[in-house]
C-alpha cells in the first residue's frame, strides 16, 4: 500500500529522478550517495524509528496527545499569560503559509511586506518604551536580559568593574540564563535589593517592574543613582502594563528588555514568542539581533532593508554584538498585528480591564483580612501569609495553579482571559465569599502620561475587513513558498505539511503554561519522548535535549556541554576552538559567547579543511584545545572525505568535536554523526524536520550528545546555576509537533 502522504510530501516524480541523475551520468540514487559521501561514514543499517501514520492517523494521535494535558485555570503569571489572538490574525498569519513559509528577509526585494510588520513591531516597541530604537527581535526575555547585560558591557568600556548587578526582585528564570551566560565570560553576578544601594563597582544593573513579585515601583531615584556612579541601567518590563504606567526611558533606563507574548500570543508550554530590545540611539551600533530601517530603492521610492547588518553573525563572525541569527519574526509580526489591530485605545482598554480585576480581587483578598504584600501592582497581586503552602495545594487539588513565591507568600496573576467564574473560584479557596468591585488602585503618580501608537498605522485597521485586507496587501509584497521555491539562503527549505502545522493550534499544545506541574503536561511528555528518541536515532547520539530555541542557542548549549565537561575533568584552560575559515558565522560568535578563543584553520579552494593547517594549530594549541567546530556537509556543500581523520586528530589531543547540523538534512538515513566521531551537534527543526522559517523565526536547535556530555545538557530554567539556555525548560515547545507529526 503506497504512503499517500509521502506521494505528496516528496516533489520530484520518477521521471523528474530519471532526468536529475542522467545529467550528472549517474543511474540511481544509491550511485550519487555513493559518489558523494565516504564510504568509511556510510550507515548500512535501518533506523529504528516507527512505520509512517497516515495524514489522518497522525492527526488524530496528535489530538489524543493534546487532549492528556490538562487544561487548568492559570494564575502563575511570571513573564507568561494568557491572552486572545484575534481570528483574523490567527487566520491570516499564523495559519497562512504566504507568511510562516517565508525565509529571512536578507533579500529586501522579496521581503517587503514583512520587513514593514517588522517596522510596525520596532515602532510599537520605541512608543510603549519611550526608547529611541528597537531591534526585531529576540528569542525570549531572559535571552534578551543576558543580550543587554552584553551590551552594556561594550558599551561601558570606561567602566573596569566585572561585577553585574541584579535586583532580587526579578524572574527566576531571567536570573538563570543570566547566570548561564556570565559565567564563561567571567562576569560577576550579584543578586540583591537594589533599593537604596549605591551602585558602587558594577558595570551594569537589572531591575524589573513590574517585579517578579508584581510590584510596580518608581526606578526613578535608582535609576539616578545609577547614572551618578557611570552605571549603564536595564529595565525588564511588560509592554500592556506599559499601557498605563510610567516608560523606562521616562524613568532614566538605558536599555528596556521583554517579550511581546501576551500581545495575542500563546503561552504555547514556553514559546515560541518573540522578544525585544530597546535602547537610545547612541547606543544603536551596539544592538544585538535585526534592525529595520527605511531606505529608497532605485527609483526613490520609500523601501524597506535590514539595518547596520555589519554588527551581525554574518558579516562580524566572532566580533559580532551577538550570534543570533534565526530570530522568532512570524512572532513579531504577531505582535505587532495585535497592536496594529487594537490601537492605542484598544491596548489601553485591555490593560485597564486586567488592572481592575487584579485590584478587585486584591480588595476582596483585603477585606477578608488576608495581608498584601505589595500594595501597587498592575497584574499579580502578593498575599503574606503562613498558609501560603495550604492554599497553593488545596488550589492545584481544584485544577487551579499559582505561584508560591515563598514559604509566606502566594502570587497571583490575572489577564486579558481572565473570568469573573474564575476570579469566584479562586476566593473561594480562600473562604471568601463574593468579589467585591474596585477602582483602578495605581497611584497617579505611577501613570503615563506621554502619548504612544500615534502612527496611522495604529489608527487604520480596526475593523476585521480593514486588517484582512491590510495583512494580504503585506503578504502579496513577499515571496513565500505558496509563491515558488526560494532559491536563498543555506537552510534547506522544505515542504510544510498543513497536516504537520495543525497540532500547533490545538489548544492543549498552545494554551498550556510553562511551569504547570508535570502532571498536567502528560501528552507534551510522551511528545518530548518520541522525538528525543527520534532524533537520537537520526543522528546516532545517545542523549538530547529539546531547550535551545534557535540553532544559534544549540551551539552555545553544546559548547557549554563541551567546556563543563573539560571543567569535570580538571581542564580548565582549554579554551581554544578550532573553526574553519568557511564556517558559517554563528560559529565563531557562539565560541566567542562560550569564552573560548577562536583560532581558524584554512580551507582549500574547494571548501575542505586544510587537514595540515589543522595538525599544526592542534600541535601548537594541543595544551588548551577545547573543540573543533566543523559543518558536515560543509558551507559548501562537500562531504569531506578526512572527516574521521579530523575527529580522531581533534581527540587524540583531547578536544572535543561540535559538529555543526544545519546540513543535517544531507545526511538523514545515510550517515550518522554521533558514528563517525562528532561528540555534540545542533540539530535545525527549522531546517531538517519541517518547523517553517517563519521570514526569519521560530527556529528550533535542540542539541545531541554522546553519553560522557549527557550530564551536562541544559538544566531547569527555574534552578540557579543549571545551564539553562532558555526561559523553559523545552524552549519553544509549541512548534515541536510540527517535527514530530513530520517523523510520524
Amino acid at each position: 500500500m503506497s504512503n499517500e502522504f509521502l506521494d505528496r510530501h516528496i516533489g520530484p516524480s520518477a521521471n523528474d529522478i530519471a532526468s536529475m541523475l542522467n545529467s550528472i551520468n549517474c543511474k540511481t540514487v544509491d550511485e550519487v550517495v555513493s559518489k558523494t559521501v565516504p564510504d568509511s561514514i556510510l550507515f548500512g543499517n535501518r533506523m529504528l524509528v516507527d512505520e509512517g501514520l497516515t495524514e489522518r492517523d497522525s492527526l488524530e494521535l496528535a489530538t489524543k496527545l493534546a487532549s492528556e494535558n490538562i487544561l487548568a485555570t492559570n494564575f502563575i503569571g511570571q513573564g507568561y499569560y494568557g491572552t486572545l489572538m484575534p481570528s483574523v490574525i490567527q487566520r491570516n498569519i499564523l495559519e497562512n503559509p504566504g507568511w510562516y513559509t517565508a525565509y529571512t528577509p536578507y533579500q529586501a526585494e522579496i521581503s517587503q511586506g514583512r520587513l514593514e510588520m517588522l517596522l510596525n513591531f520596532q515602532q510599537m516597541i520605541i512608543d510603549l518604551t519611550g526608547m529611541d530604537i528597537s531591534n526585531a527581535s529576540l528569542l525570549d526575555e531572559p535571552t534578551a536580559a543576558a543580550e543587554a547585560m552584553m551590551m552594556a558591557k561594550r558599551a561601558n568600556r570606561k567602566n573596569k568593574s566585572n561585577r553585574f548587578l541584579i535586583d532580587q526582585n526579578t524572574n527566576p528564570q531571567t536570573i538563570t540564563i543570566l547566570q548561564t551566560r556570565a559565567k564563561p565570560l567571567g562576569i560577576e553576578l550579584v543578586v540583591e535589593n537594589i533599593q537604596n544601594n549605591d551602585f558602587s563597582d558594577c558595570f551594569a544593573a537589572l531591575l524589573q517592574s513590574p517585579g517578579t513579585n508584581g510590584e510596580v515601583r518608581d526606578l526613578t531615584n535608582d535609576l539616578a543613582k545609577a547614572k551618578e556612579a557611570g552605571v549603564l541601567t536595564i529595565v525588564a518590563c511588560d509592554l500592556l502594563a506599559l499601557t498605563l504606567i510610567k516608560t523606562p526611558a521616562e524613568m532614566g533606563a538605558d536599555i528596556a528588555v521583554g517579550n511581546s507574548q501576551r500581545f495575542g500570543v500563546p503561552m504555547g508550554f514556553g514559546g515560541p514568542h518573540a522578544a525585544f530590545l530597546a535602547t537610545r540611539d547612541e547606543f544603536k551600533r551596539m544592538v544585538p539581533g535585526r534592525l529595520i530601517g527605511v531606505s529608497q530603492d532605485v527609483a526613490g521610492n520609500p523601501a524597506m532593508r535590514m539595518s547596520l547588518q555589519t554588527r551581525e553573525q554574518h558579516i562580524r563572525r566572532d566580533k559580532a554584538t551577538s550570534n543570533i541569527c534565526t530570530a522568532q519574526v512570524l512572532l513579531a509580526v504577531l505582535a505587532a498585528a495585535y497592536g496594529v489591530y487594537h490601537g492605542a485605545k484598544g491596548l489601553k482598554k485591555i490593560a485597564t480591564k486586567v488592572h481592575i480585576k487584579a485590584s478587585s480581587l486584591a480588595t476582596s483578598l483585603k477585606s477578608a483580612g488576608f495581608e498584601l504584600a505589595t500594595e501597587q501592582f498592575f497584574d499579580t497581586v502578593t498575599i503574606a501569609t503562613d498558609q501560603a503552602k495550604a492554599l497553593f495545594e488545596k488550589a492545584q487539588a481544584q485544577s487551579i495553579n499559582l505561584r508560591l513565591l515563598a514559604d509566606n507568600q502566594l502570587t497571583i496573576a490575572v489577564d486579558e482571559t481572565t473570568t469573573e467564574a474564575e476570579l469566584l473560584a479562586l476566593l473561594a479557596i480562600f473562604s471568601v465569599d463574593g468579589l467585591s468591585d474596585s477602582e483602578p488602585l495605581l497611584s497617579t503618580d505611577m501613570l503615563r502620561k506621554s502619548t504612544y501608537l500615534t502612527h496611522p498605522v495604529f489608527s487604520q485597521y480596526h475593523s476585521e475587513t480593514e486588517m484582512m485586507r491590510y495583512l494580504k496587501r503585506l503578504e502579496n509584497k513577499d515571496i513565500a513558498l505558496n509563491h515558488s521555491m526560494i532559491a536563498l539562503g543555506s537552510c534547506t527549505m522544505k515542504l510544510n505539511a498543513a497536516t504537520q502545522m495543525y497540532p500547533i493550534s490545538l489548544p492543549g499544545f498552545s494554551k498550556l503554561h510553562p511551569y504547570v506541574p508535570e502532571d498536567q503536561t502528560l501528552g507534551y511528555q510522551q511528545l518530548f519522548k518520541d522525538l528525543e528518541h527520534a532524533l537520537c536515532e537520526v543522528t546516532g547520539y545517545d542523549a538530547v535535549s529539546l531547550q535551545p530555541n534557535a540553532g544559534s542557542q544549540g551551539e552555545f548549549a553544546g559548547l557549554l556541554a563541551i567546556h563543563s565537561y573539560h571543567e569535570s575533568r580538571g581542564d580548565f584552560d582549554r579554551n581554544i576552538c578550532l573553526i574553519p575559515s568557511s564556517a558559517h558565522g554563528t560559529n565563531p560568535a557562539s565560541a566567542v559567547m562560550a569564552g573560548m578563543k577562536v583560532v581558524i584553520v584554512k580551507c582549500d579552494e574547494a571548501g575542505n579543511i586544510d587537514v595540515e593547517d589543522l595538525k599544526a594549530k592542534v600541535e601548537k594549541h594541543a595544551e588548551k584545545l577545547s573543540a573543533i567546530m566543523v559543518t558536515y556537509p560543509s558551507t559548501h556543500g562537500v562531504f569531506e572525505v578526512e572527516i574521521k581523520q579530523i575527529c580522531e586528530i581533534i581527540h587524540a589531543a583531547g578536544g572535543q568535536v561540535y559538529l555543526d547540523g544545519a546540513n543535517l538534512n544531507a545526511m538523514v538515513g545515510i550517515t550518522r554523526m554521533g558514528e563517525f566521531g562528532a561528540d555534540v551537534s545542533h540539530i535545525n527543526l527549522h531546517k531538517t524536520f519541517a518547523i517553517p522559517h517563519g521570514g526569519g523565526g521560530p527556529g528550533m536547535g535542540p542539541i545531541g550528545v554522546k553519553a560522557h556530555l549527557a550530564e551536562f545538557l541544559p538544566g531547569d530554567p527555574l534552578e540557579k546555576n543549571s545551564n539553562a539556555v532558555s526561559a523553559a525548560m523545552y524552549g519553544s515547545a509549541s512548534i515541536l509537533p510540527i517535527s514530530w507529526s513530520y517523523i510520524k
